[in-house]
């Protein structure tokens, strides 16, 4: 029997699989609770994720990934074991291929801490891939012509900005301002207004019902709960629309600055082609509301947010497990 070849997003904020010929599998969020004494892993993805903050003192919730690289390697070598086991692409006789996607500036040991994880949970070979390449390739954007190709992949802890010609990056941009910084910014304006202390369950609750940046405000409201940071006590307040764009104003303002210094680095000939084809959003983040106006406005040129846009990269991979020794020129 021959292994299987999987393609992972792993992501900050979720963990993806693709598994060869049988498409995306697995799509779980990158949490593992472990008891702090032991060490020994309670839950692992959404299993976990419902534990966050909700855990008692023995119980510690813990996100391995952070800003889009390995922040604990050891509960990453789990996390990634467990999700590979589980979806049956591993056996005592036969290992995977696995093709990972990362940012595009992470450091050669970053590089190599995620090797040496998807190695240690059962990899046979490692690749890594540019992340912005499997999201224009999973948004259907052809990068392996002469032209020019713009994406902005927003995830949970980076955001990558690249232009894409004849298969390969042009020019790009990795800043650590995502989903996860959107989230915190929300807990830190709410702190700071209301003198309410939320979770990160919470802000991202907020930040999905009524987060938008459109231009002239978003009148929607929502009650959130929390802890009085005075009385101690749980107490609901009403938060606008127009509160949570203020308080993501900075981050998506950080977006912008990053896409405007890509296209200011990309030759003229590849700017001309972006102009008519467009930039594409990819990412959770490319779902808040009024971001693909906004970045327009500011870029002057199209903006268009992907078709399913939390699943480009791993459907990218996918497309490229179909023809690995060919694409993939990264082999570690």
């Amino acid at each position: 029997m021959f292994s299987k070849d999987i393609g992972i997003d792993l992501g900050t904020a979720n963990v993806l699989i693709h598994v060869k010929g049988s498409g995306v599998v697995l799509d779980e969020p990158s949490v593992v609770t472990i008891e702090r004494d032991t060490k020994r892993v309670l839950a692992v993805g959404e299993e976990a994720r419902r534990m966050v903050g909700r855990t008692p003192g023995n119980i510690v919730a813990i996100r391995p990934l952070r800003d889009g690289v390995i922040a604990d390697f050891e509960i990453t070598e789990a996390m990634l074991r467990h999700f590979i086991n589980r979806v049956g692409a591993r056996s005592w006789y036969s290992h995977p291929r696995i093709l990972i996607c990362a940012p595009t500036n992470i450091t050669s040991v970053e590089q190599k801490a995620i090797r040496e994880a998807a190695e240690r949970s059962g990899a046979k070979e490692v690749f890594l891939e540019e992340e912005p390449k499997a999201a224009a390739i999973g948004a259907g954007m052809d990068i392996f012509q002469p032209s020019g190709n713009m994406v902005v992949d927003i995830g949970g802890g980076t955001t990558d900005v690249a232009v894409l010609s004849m298969g390969d990056v042009v020019t790009a941009s990795s800043i650590k301002v995502a989903g996860d910084k959107f989230d915190e910014a929300i807990i830190k304006f709410i702190k700071a207004k209301y003198k309410l202390m939320i979770g990160e369950r919470t802000a991202e609750d907020i930040k999905i019902a009524i987060g938008s940046v459109t231009p002239g405000g978003h009148q929607s409201e929502m009650d959130i709960r929390g802890r009085d940071m005075v009385s101690g006590l749980p107490v609901t307040v009403t938060v606008s629309g127009k509160e949570v764009q203020e308080a993501l104003w900075d981050s998506v303002q950080s977006i912008i600055v990053a896409a405007k210094s890509v296209l200011e680095r990309t030759p003229p000939e590849l700017s001309a082609d972006i102009i008519d084809r467009g930039v594409v959003l990819t990412g959770g983040g490319a779902l808040l509301k009024g971001l693909d106006e906004l970045l327009s406005n500011e870029l002057h040129v199209p903006v268009w947010v992907a078709e399913d846009p939390m699943h480009c990269v791993v459907k990218g991979t996918g497309i490229m497990l179909n023809n690995l020794d060919q694409v993939v020129k990264k082999k570690f």
